[in-house]
């Protein structure tokens, strides 16, 4: 059996509720993280993805390179986009439990990492339960350790953009790779994984149902999709 956590980046979207509807319809909780600006320009669409179940976490509030800005100031993003979420939170009468928060692009923040790292703990931001991911990489890079929220998998689909030549084609390839480049395989079995997509417009508008697409598939494929789980280090 293959068990899957879904974790959704940039929202919020226009096509962010759509992928919430669908999402209920198939019984999956994701984690959303949201951009503040973004939470800026599409409050409704974030409310409506709290409001409706999905767990919704901090991604930044300008969706830097962390490893290209100062300690101060991407200390600066994920505060700015906490007051946002709290506002959020509290427009939807929703209890905030949880602060999970990744950072944009993976990039935890070169020099700055460790510093990152222990603000994050020392705020009490929340670590998503890993402890049953079975790949020794994740443990030999100390991801194990590391409070921010990466993933197992990329879908990739983000790449699906005018004179990209990438296609829904190459994502599927890329969900069947036995091998793939980065990553752990997806369809293996025995697989546990934290699964990355994306609420991207520009991808609706190229790749209608993206999301429906992958989710069906994995779901015909036999992944249990499972609940949020967090722990504190």
């Amino acid at each position: 059996m293959i068990r899957a956590l879904l974790t959704i980046d940039d929202i919020t979207s226009r096509n962010t509720p759509a992928i919430v509807d669908y999402l209920n319809k198939k019984g999956i909780t994701a984690i959303m993280f949201a951009v503040g600006e973004k939470l800026d320009r599409l409050p409704d669409e974030a409310a409506y993805a709290l409001s409706h179940g999905m767990v919704v976490g901090n991604h930044s509030d300008t969706h830097p390179h962390f490893s290209a800005i100062s300690l101060a100031e991407g200390i600066s993003e994920i505060e700015r986009c906490e007051e946002k979420l709290d506002r959020l939170y509290d427009r939807c009468r929703v209890e905030r439990k949880w602060r999970p928060f990744r950072f944009p692009y993976g990039d935890k923040g070169g020099g700055n990492k460790d510093a990152l790292q222990k603000w994050l703990r020392d705020r009490g931001f929340s670590k998503v339960k890993d402890t049953d991911i079975p790949y020794p990489w994740w443990r030999d890079t100390g991801r194990d350790r590391e409070l921010d929220t990466l993933w197992t998998f990329d879908f990739t689909e983000y790449r699906i953009r005018p004179g990209s030549g990438y296609t829904m084609d190459d994502v599927l390839k890329r969900v069947h790779d036995p091998q793939p480049e980065t990553g752990a395989p997806l369809l293996q079995d025995n697989g546990r994984h934290i699964l990355l997509l994306h609420a991207h417009d520009e991808t609706e508008e190229m790749a209608p149902g993206y999301y429906r697409t992958l989710i069906d598939l994995l779901t015909d494929r036999g992944v249990e999709f499972i609940e949020p789980e967090f722990i504190r280090l």
